[in-house]
């Protein structure tokens, strides 16, 4: 994995640890699976999350808005079960 990769999960890991507690708070989790090279982030969602009809709202406008807010680079996050 390249540097510039390697740099920016650690800047993905960063805003998704400061993102958990609102996701916890709903009985919900989230877990940083990778970042690509293509900046493409995958996330696993836990708990109340599963199932729960916002959670595809919650993936788009709050975590990925806030991730490309931060870092320009990501370009999309994916979820995976």
């Amino acid at each position: 994995m390249a540097k510039t990769v390697d740099d920016m999960k650690d800047r993905v890991a960063d805003i998704i640890r400061q993102l958990r507690p609102a996701v916890q708070s709903d009985g919900g989790d989230i877990e940083l699976v990778d970042v690509d090279e293509n900046g493409v982030v995958t996330v696993r969602l836990h708990g109340a999350c599963i199932g729960c009809p916002s959670a595809a709202i919650t993936l788009k406008m709050g975590v990925e808005q806030s991730l490309k807010d931060n870092i320009p680079e990501v370009s999309k996050v994916v979820c995976v079960e």
